[in-house]
This record gives C-alpha cells, structure tokens and sequence, in this order.
C-alpha cells in the first residue's frame, strides 16, 4: 500500500511537473515550489484539481507500464546473453524450420505466405534489438517496441494460417477484432467505409498468390502503435519509478 501511494503521488507530482518547477525530484537545496502570490496560488491548485482525475484514470495504465517494463527487462537481459546477432541467429532458425516445414507438408501458397511472414519477423527482430541496444528512451519507443510488437505478433498469427486448428481460434477473432477497430477508431471521415470497400481482409493478398496477407498486415498494423503506446507507458513508469541502477545513474 505504501508504494501504492508513493506511486499515486509521484505521478500527480509528474503532472504539476509539467507546468510548475521542481515538484518532481525536487532540489535537495532550494526544495519544492511552492506558490506565494494569490494568482500563484490560484493556478497551482486549479492545475492540482484538474490532474487530480487524470491520475486516477492514468494509474491503471502506470501499471501496465511496470508489468511491460518487467518482462522487456527479461528480454533484454536474454539479449545481453545472446547479442543482437544471436537473437536474429534464433529467429532465422525457428522461422527457417518453419518454412522448411510448410514447403514439405502444404501446398505452394502457403510456403510463399510463410515465407514472406517468416522475412518479416526475422527483419522485425533483428531491428528491435538492434534499436534496443543502440537507441536512447526516444528510439526505444520510436522503433524498438514497434518491431518487437510484429516479432510477437506474427508467429500464431502465419501458424494459423497453416494449421486449421489454429485457424479456428486465431482468425475468427482477428476479423471480429478488426470490426471493432474500424467502427471504434477508424469510423471518423468514413475512414471504415473506405476500409471495407477497398479491402476485403480475408481474400485480401490472394490475387498476389498470398493468401491470408490480409490478416499479417493487420497485425504489423495493429504492432505499430501498440508498441508506441507501451513504449510510452513504460517511459512514463521509468519516470514515476525509476529502476535502482536508472536511479544510482542519475544521482551519480
């Protein structure tokens, strides 16, 4: 409960940060501002009233940020492991078998939709750890998270498109998930309209001789500002919490 509450403070202090000096790791010297003139004062707690929501609409989402940061963390220390090279090494591997696999069981169309799926997810995590590696915090949730969000995505999603089983639980729902988002994001200026009448997402990509194409760049599509959206969310748990080696960094 005590770090519940540290955490509930620390992002209200991250809000009056944004208009308001030293409310957020104050100045061990001159401390925290305070207001001392009346229209000072007006505004500090008119701005403290307004935040007062935000952070209890924004707290879940501070949560999600830590249990993100948690597992990019693991991730990221198997990577230290392994190196960027031997994390594109793994992935060239599992996805070669896999197409290797498609070429000997199924037929010519679905080696060519593995095939091109299996490029993709290499590529994918082959940037991903490369910007995770190379890149400060803007380029980690500029680039990183995205590719790391279509290396994750794109496996179940290619394997049900081979595999019936997999057909029947994956597919369904990707196309009711894709109603959704068009009548729920993308209905303003008839965007959804547009959508569904140049598109059709199960058929899409089978004129190319890449059947289920569709339902691959739905998913890239849906990696992008997914992996934009936690990568924010963990910056922002970085920021309210930061991690013990972040915080000897900083003090140092």
């Amino acid at each position: 409960m005590d770090a519940l509450l540290l955490d509930v403070v620390r992002l209200h202090e991250t809000w009056m940060e944004v208009v308001f000096p030293r409310q957020l790791d104050p100045s061990t010297v001159l401390g925290k501002w305070k207001p001392e003139t009346t229209p000072q004062k007006l505004g500090y707690y008119l701005w403290a009233a307004l935040g007062a929501p935000l952070v209890a609409i924004g707290y879940p989402l501070l949560l999600l940020g830590f249990a993100t940061r948690f597992y990019a963390t693991r991730l990221d220390s198997a990577l230290t492991r392994i190196g960027v090279v031997g994390a594109v090494i793994v992935a060239a591997i599992v996805w070669g078998t896999l197409t290797l696999i498609t070429h000997l069981q199924l037929q010519p169309d679905d080696v060519i939709a593995v095939g091109a799926a299996s490029i993709v997810a290499t590529v994918s995590t082959a940037l991903a750890a490369t910007f995770s590696k190379v890149g400060g915090r803007f380029v980690s949730v500029l680039l990183a998270y995205p590719f790391a969000m279509t290396a994750f995505f794109l496996p179940p999603v290619v394997a049900a498109l081979v595999t019936p089983t997999l057909e029947q639980i994956i597919l369904p729902p990707s196309y009711d998930l894709a109603v959704w988002i068009l009548d729920t994001f993308l209905f303003v200026g008839g965007l959804n309209d547009f959508l569904r009448a140049s598109f059709d997402l199960e058929t899409f990509g089978e004129q190319w001789g890449l059947p289920g194409l569709g339902y691959v760049l739905m998913w890239v599509g849906i990696s992008v500002p997914l992996g934009w959206f936690l990568g924010v969310l963990v910056a922002l748990a970085n920021l309210v919490r930061p991690r013990p080696e972040a915080s000897s960094a900083s003090s140092a």
